[in-house]
């Protein structure tokens, strides 16, 4: 494809795209009209492109066209169309709002300079592919294409599959149901409160058990694999998310409408609370803005991403990760060994967090939301060009940073009358991290509070002090410094601590102090790899 047959296709085929406004970021008060700043900023682009070399005529013709469009644009927005510019009424104080925009790296990639890079990551992925062949056939004189660790990682497949339908029937059913009953009842009701409070506390005690103890004693009674637990914890907080939000945003609409005499309150249909559970967004509205169409070929396409993404983890793990933290490769564990395999973990870490970004935020909620016709692909942001850890935090990851956002940060402010703003964001990014350790010691199988610790105190000191004041290239490099290093610490540590609980397992009656002190402190390994207790020296 030409690049100006790239370009066509990314300005006509996602034209309205470019309508899109930059609504959604972290800071709270007024704001001009968004649109005003994109076409701006198009505008910026346009002048830039126009006046560098010949190749990117094309380009320039594409976004001078775009910057047209955008000038004359109705967006549509949460299944509405409204006029150019977003009213206050619906500017952030008002809650998200949704727009027919495609994902960036699908706009990215219709240019063939950024395309290459895609084709790089293709061909170390084949690269590895057919080391595993050569390797493989030297050794064993054979071709042996086994794939134990994913089929081990993705173990007893029925209780995931039973334990994932029973949490989906709950979330479907019971606060449906429930939010339903107590609406039909609150406006007669004599005491509203009494009504709230007793229905509020059934339903807390329904999610504790179902979403709460549950999938706990499913993962830990059954001994599930990594990749199996993770499924059913990751399943369980979105499931809790999602059923949050339909309340958050639900109950505070039936309390500002009374009905009519003889009238029963409105109250969202079934069909989409359905379609609020399975579309990738947290944020619940009663419709949102769709496609026309499903592109099968993009569905076809992404699904086949989805499995390379899947190999091209395992062949990371096996030919990078697992050859540096074995117990035949550490012996004894000492601190040199132990810097020596943190740094060697930070290439298959930074690796591994670029295919978790691509696999899940980019193709698999691209996938859900074609498949659904849902129209707002913007699950993140150019996280990647930031220059400020706040800006990271914000542009990583939408779905997530948008719930974090209107009901932790901003309910954290309405409740305390705008103030103890930076309360709000320390316990926000608290929340989040305790959430993220969580899934990562149920996943494992084993406390190990790194990325808790990570989150929680670099983290945290880096997004209060690298703010969005520094905009030079400088603090861009230490970002991503920052994350080398972190992934390094974060593969290489987890590893030995996987490793340290299969080759050093408890003599009796495991202690609690046992149960959350890591075992990879005292356990190290002999000459012939056999386990033995040892103190890191």
């Amino acid at each position: 494809m030409t690049t100006a047959e790239a370009l066509n296709g990314l300005w006509h085929r996602n034209m309205k795209t470019v309508q899109s406004n930059e609504i959604i970021n972290n800071h709270v008060g007024d704001r001009n009209c968004t649109e005003t700043d994109d076409l701006r900023l198009w505008q910026k682009h346009s002048q830039v492109i126009h006046n560098s070399q010949d190749s990117y005529q094309p380009l320039d013709r594409g976004v001078t066209e775009s910057v047209q469009a955008l000038s004359q644009s109705r967006p549509e927005t949460n299944g509405k169309v409204t006029n150019g510019c977003t009213s206050r009424s619906n500017r952030m104080e008002d809650g998200k709002v949704f727009m027919d925009r495609a994902s960036l790296l699908d706009n990215l990639f219709e240019i063939s300079h950024i395309r290459t890079i895609y084709h790089m990551f293709i061909a170390v992925f084949l690269i590895f592919c057919l080391s595993t062949l050569v390797v493989d056939y030297i050794e064993q004189g054979r071709l042996v294409l086994e794939f134990d660790l994913l089929f081990f990682a993705f173990g007893k497949p029925w209780t995931v599959t039973w334990a994932w339908t029973l949490m989906f029937v709950y979330t479907l059913v019971v606060p449906y149901y429930m939010l339903a009953l107590w609406a039909a009842l609150y406006h007669s009701f004599s005491s509203k409160l009494g009504l709230s409070v007793g229905t509020g506390l059934l339903l807390c005690a329904l999610q504790s058990c179902v979403l709460g103890i549950f999938p706990i004693y499913v993962v830990v009674h059954n001994q599930l694999p990594p990749a199996s637990r993770f499924i059913v914890i990751l399943e369980q907080i979105r499931f809790l998310m999602k059923s949050y939000s339909f309340m958050r945003e639900t109950a505070p609409v039936i309390m500002r409408n009374t009905p009519k005499e003889g009238e029963t309150p409105r109250f969202p249909t079934m069909s989409s609370y359905l379609y609020f559970l399975f579309c990738p967004t947290l944020i619940y509205r009663e419709s949102y803005p769709r496609n026309a169409n499903i592109r099968w070929k993009y569905v076809g396409v992404t699904v086949g991403m989805i499995l390379a993404c899947l190999f091209y983890g395992y062949f990371i793990l096996v030919r990078l990760c697992v050859p540096v933290v074995t117990p035949e490769t550490i012996r004894p564990l000492t601190k040199r060994s132990m810097v020596l395999a943190v740094f060697h973990s930070i290439l298959p870490g930074i690796m591994l967090l670029l295919l978790c970004f691509f696999a899940f935020l980019h193709c698999w909620l691209n996938l859900f939301g074609e498949l659904l016709r849902f129209a707002d692909r913007m699950f993140y942001k150019d996280w990647w060009n930031s220059t400020s850890f706040a800006n990271y935090y914000r542009t990583w990851n939408i779905v997530v940073h948008d719930w974090l956002y209107y009901y932790g940060y901003r309910d954290f402010l309405w409740l305390s009358k705008r103030k103890f703003r930076s309360a709000a964001m320390l316990s926000v990014f608290m929340v989040s991290a305790a959430v993220h350790e969580y899934a990562f010691t149920l996943g494992f199988g084993f406390f190990y509070p790194v990325m808790f610790f990570l989150f929680a105190t670099f983290g945290a000191v880096f997004n209060f002090t690298i703010t969005d004041k520094r905009q030079s290239p400088v603090f861009n490099v230490v970002m991503w410094m920052a994350l080398l290093v972190g992934q390094g610490v974060q593969v290489c540590l987890y590893s030995l601590e996987w490793y340290a609980q299969i080759h050093c397992p408890p003599t009796g009656q495991e202690s609690l102090w046992e149960l959350v002190t890591p075992r990879s402190w005292s356990c190290s390994y002999s000459r012939d790899g056999a386990a033995v207790t040892a103190g890191l020296v």
